[in-house]
């Protein structure tokens, strides 16, 4: 038998090898076109839960649209079309109750239902439409995360996201939102930077948080604004409550964090 013939009759052959079934993406395109398609199905669900919303929930919704960025608002997205809670719930206020907003990054953003919790009954307790970042940011975006309601509380902090910000700019920055905040009449309370781990490839260091929180310490006793010192609360706890490697917390670490917010605010 020729060797082309034999090739032929193996090939023919029903014992020949079959091509492995397509279970999985086999390349970044089909894997880009699978999540693309997930994408859309969920922005048409959100999009359809909004429309049935009324219309101070519906305009909530269109400042997260406007502000969580590429990041965030695709899980604000998941999370609605899921039916779960999150930080950036709408808040239907209790007239009768005091108005609190907090500002922070994602660790504020990650104890923000804890605090719900802890003053529910008690306060309105409402969130930044953003992971409110470095003092750069609050200074282009201050005005959006205050709205246009009285507030009788502001808790803020601005500090992990400033870590590498030189402390003379850290400074100047965080003076500038304090006055811009005390303008609302507000009540103000400063949160310490909770701790960060020593990182050389993310370039930051603990000891940069504990310079930040000094800084910060000088700007708030010049204003007379009250301090909730999360920085020292937590730091006993960092092994049992902060994710491994990571700035974050775990769930206990929030709902630790978020009761000690909820006591601040209520022994003003």
């Amino acid at each position: 038998m020729t060797t082309s013939l034999l090739l032929t009759c193996l090939l023919l052959s029903p014992w020949a090898a079959a091509p492995p079934a397509k279970t999985e993406p086999t390349n970044t395109a089909e894997a880009a076109a699978k999540k693309a398609a997930a994408d859309k199905l969920v922005d048409e669900r959100y999009a359809a839960w909004v429309a049935m919303l009324s219309p101070e929930r519906k305009a909530w919704e269109r400042v997260l649209q406007e502000n969580l960025g590429g990041f965030y608002l695709p899980i604000h997205k998941r999370q609605k079309v899921a039916g779960r809670s999150n930080a950036w719930d709408f808040v239907q206020d209790d007239p009768s109750l005091p108005r609190v907003l907090l500002i922070g990054d994602s660790v504020s953003r990650g104890y923000t239902q804890s605090v719900r919790k802890t003053l529910a009954g008690k306060a309105n307790v409402h969130r930044a439409p953003a992971n409110c970042g470095p003092t750069s940011l609050g200074l282009r975006k201050l005005d959006i995360w205050l709205g246009d309601g009285k507030w009788d509380v502001i808790h803020f902090n601005f500090g992990i996201h400033d870590r590498n910000t030189p402390i003379a700019d850290y400074s100047q920055r965080l003076e500038q939102l304090v006055e811009r905040m005390k303008k609302t009449g507000a009540k103000l309370v400063w949160a310490t930077t909770t701790p960060i781990p020593d990182d050389p490839a993310k370039k930051q260091t603990a000891a940069s948080i504990v310079e930040r929180n000094e800084a910060a310490a000088q700007i708030m006793q010049k204003h007379g604004v009250v301090t909730d010192d999360l920085f020292t609360a937590v730091t006993p706890h960092l092994e049992a409550m902060q994710n491994p490697n990571d700035v974050h917390f775990n769930a206990a670490g929030y709902k630790f964090l978020g009761q000690q917010v909820g006591k601040a605010i209520e022994g003003l």
